[in-house]
């Protein structure tokens, strides 16, 4: 893995894994990855896509501003970002055009397919399995499918309109990049982490002889990583507890629940923490995240008694006694989403941030739950190497296509298109910086 240059510095490759019995664990982008010669081209900086949809929407009122530009008021829900405000463009306005049927078209949020609720409906392909398609072979892990709460219903499609099911364990999924080896290997490894162990402990040789041998800036680096790697696990471990409580002894076969749904805002945490990592070891460079919320029921949240499940409240029908809670519940949404954007920024690659690289597209398929409307949607795209203008205001009676970002995004990605799905081509008032 480490090798001389034939000065005083240490190179290492890219592609370099720490290894165990069991484990293979991912390094994050170092200084000494890059490479010597001043004539040696760099490679390609990294660009990446997170796509977030959240099926119950944003309560309208709280979520959008009042005025446009990039010094936009902001509001309720939005003051909650104001730290990161210069990192994210607010959009209103948008939507897909001729995507309908309230409830059923999420499964068209990052494909656009129109009629979803039709008897004939067949999906299209998803952007991220768009870029996967054409990029997916540059890491170890073309996409990742996720969700929280969620059956089979999924982001991710293929070119063939047939969905790609998502991943619903934090825990698997982080078996899937970090863990290998023979079946038994496998299973000691898993008990391992079962009771405690971290995956770190594993390569801890390893680890010490990396970090003797690379620069001081490329050890913060490390140490930033590896704390990030202990953190997952205890939050991973953490959301196992309704699988460790003893249950009720009953003259039946119980049946096997290996999380509660209703632990929805620890596990959408759990699931922002794990796409991190995953960007961060490059692991995967497209990722999708379903927020099942029609199918949760009363969201749990220390302190706060929400006395609904999910769906019924965001038919609120002008209650205040609903609304109030689902100002709970979104309010969440937003300090979650705060949490995610200050772990992306405050990860270090080559000289850019994580943000700064990774686009994030957080939104919902409904304008307004209450009404089951499929416009207006709700949108918030971060990061990414663009130059964000606070808020991008459409014209709210007819809505400006949303595809036209994606359009952008896969430009970012240097994935030569002019279209996709209902596009009219890419996004107007959102610019790429120049690198």
């Amino acid at each position: 893995m480490l090798k001389s240059s034939g000065s005083n510095r240490t190179t290492i490759s890219r592609r370099s894994l720490l290894r165990g019995v069991g484990v293979s664990l991912s390094l994050p982008l170092l200084n000494a990855m890059a490479p010597l010669a001043s004539h040696a081209q760099a490679p390609a900086k990294p660009r990446r896509m997170f796509g977030i949809c959240n099926n119950l929407g944003l309560l309208p009122g709280e979520f959008f501003p009042t005025d446009a530009g990039r010094d936009y008021t902001l509001s309720n829900y939005l003051k909650i970002l104001q730290d990161y405000r210069r990192d994210f463009t607010v959009l209103s306005g948008v939507s897909h055009p001729n995507v309908d049927g309230g409830h059923p078209s999420d499964v068209s949020f990052l494909t656009a397919a129109p009629h979803p609720a039709s008897g004939s409906f067949r999906n299209t392909i998803s952007l991220d399995q768009y870029i996967a398609e054409r990029i997916g072979n540059q890491t170890r892990f073309p996409s990742l499918t996720l969700a929280v709460n969620s059956g089979a219903r999924s982001l991710s499609w293929t070119g063939s309109g047939v969905a790609i099911p998502p991943e619903q364990s934090a825990a698997s999924v982080f078996r899937q990049m970090f863990i290998q080896g023979n079946p038994t290997e496998v299973e000691a490894k898993i008990t391992e982490l079962d009771t405690g162990r971290s995956i770190l402990d594993a390569v801890a040789d390893q680890v010490r002889d990396l970090e003797r041998n690379v620069a001081s800036t490329d050890r913060m680096r490390l140490d930033q990583y590896f704390t990030s790697v202990r953190d997952l696990e205890h939050r991973l471990q953490a959301s196992k507890g309704w699988e460790r409580k003893p249950k009720p002894v009953v003259n039946q076969p119980e049946p096997v629940d290996p999380a509660n749904p209703t632990q929805y805002i620890a596990k959408v945490a759990t699931m922002y923490d794990l796409v991190r990592l995953a960007f961060e070891t490059d692991s995967t460079r497209a990722v999708t995240l379903m927020l099942d919320s029609v199918s949760t029921p009363v969201v749990e949240i220390p302190g706060v008694t929400i006395s609904d499940g999910y769906h019924n409240l965001s038919h609120h029908g002008k209650s205040e006694a609903k609304l109030a809670q689902l100002r709970i519940i979104d309010t969440w949404h937003m300090r979650l989403l705060a949490d995610l954007f200050k772990g992306l920024r405050g990860v270090q690659e080559d000289g850019e941030t994580l943000l700064d690289r990774t686009m994030v597209l957080y939104g919902s398929n409904l304008g307004d739950a209450n009404a089951h409307s499929t416009t207006n949607m709700p949108t918030i795209f971060a990061g990414g190497g663009f130059q964000h203008e606070g808020h991008l205001a459409f014209d709210r009676a007819r809505n400006y296509p949303l595809p036209n970002l994606f359009v952008s995004m896969l430009q970012r990605m240097d994935i030569e298109t002019d279209r996709f799905a209902s596009s009219t081509g890419a996004m107007a008032g959102l610019e790429m910086t120049k690198s």
